[in-house]
């Protein structure tokens, strides 16, 4: 059981936002981070590494891991932390990298299984494709058996279809190791498929707290269907304007009319909403084979 109570200036400025929040967090657990760039997200998986002091109370299975000014090591947490870069030992191969955390060859072994990579274990990094390369950070944060998995955005460099399948290793490792985990993620179907629990901070605060579902779904009133995107563009064809919408990997076009064409501005983040919209599913003409 982790709880805790931490209070932190979100920058250098008196003015600046300060991370307050205070929340538990259950064992064996898989609880998603998320909100816009700067709500303090990073800096409360740091806090929790011990990489950033700040005031407050974390206690750990009633161990105390901040207290007043006592703030345990971050080698003495039983954390294991995935960046959003490999930092891999470039000079090791993929087992050595594994084997410098922890002598222990049969858990290494393990590990590499469970993600593909046992073949690959005497390879260097620099021969090895980018989801690779994080498979195998994703095994040296667990070789010691943490008590506490971080993952700052871990999958975020990496294409679509190997972010499912990287998805994919993280829930199968998580589900074999029961290891708690909290992930930092801007992306929402990640947080769906992965995650047990979304925490949503803005602005140094907890905005929204429950199940992907609560959190994610949140259609209301006759609103039927919302999603954000980058407006990456606004084109006049006549007497109508043309909204050019990044959605993921998708771009979509929505119309507006000249008033509202003069609301948005090209580059920030929009929500696209219809009112009247019966969603359908249909097979992708291209068939991927993730795993």
């Amino acid at each position: 059981m982790i709880n805790l109570t931490v209070k932190k200036p979100l920058g250098m400025s008196k003015e600046s936002l300060r991370l307050d929040v205070s929340m538990t967090i259950e064992p064996q657990s898989f609880v998603a981070l998320a909100g816009s760039s700067g709500s303090g997200k990073t800096t409360l998986l740091r806090i929790l590494a011990g990489l950033e002091h700040s005031e407050g109370e974390i206690t750990v299975d009633g161990l105390p891991w901040l207290h007043g000014k006592k703030s345990l090591p971050p080698q003495k947490r039983g954390i294991g932390f995935v960046f959003q870069d490999y930092a891999l030992f470039e000079n090791m191969s993929v087992e050595q990298n594994l084997l410098y955390v922890n002598d222990d060859r049969a858990h290494a072994a393990v590990l590499l299984e469970l993600t593909g990579l046992l073949e690959l274990k005497r390879r260097y990094p620099a021969t090895l494709s980018g989801g690779q390369k994080q498979r195998v950070a994703l095994c040296r944060a667990l070789m010691n058996r943490p008590k506490l998995l971080l993952l700052d955005e871990p999958l975020s460099a990496l294409d679509p279809q190997m972010r499912i399948k990287l998805q994919h290793d993280i829930l199968t490792l998580h589900k074999a190791f029961k290891t708690t985990t909290i992930m930092v993620s801007h992306d929402p179907s990640e947080i769906y498929r992965l995650s047990q629990r979304v925490i949503v901070l803005e602005q140094g605060h907890i905005v929204s707290d429950g199940t992907p579902a609560e959190v994610l779904l949140h259609a209301s009133g006759s609103q039927k269907f919302t999603v954000e995107g980058e407006l990456l563009d606004i084109i006049k064809a006549d007497v109508i304007y043309i909204a050019v919408v990044a959605i993921g990997q998708q771009i979509v076009e929505v119309v507006l009319d000249r008033e509202e064409a003069t609301r948005f501005d090209v580059g920030e983040t929009v929500q696209v909403a219809t009112k009247a919209f019966a969603p359908s599913l249909m097979h992708s003409r291209k068939k991927k084979h993730l795993l």
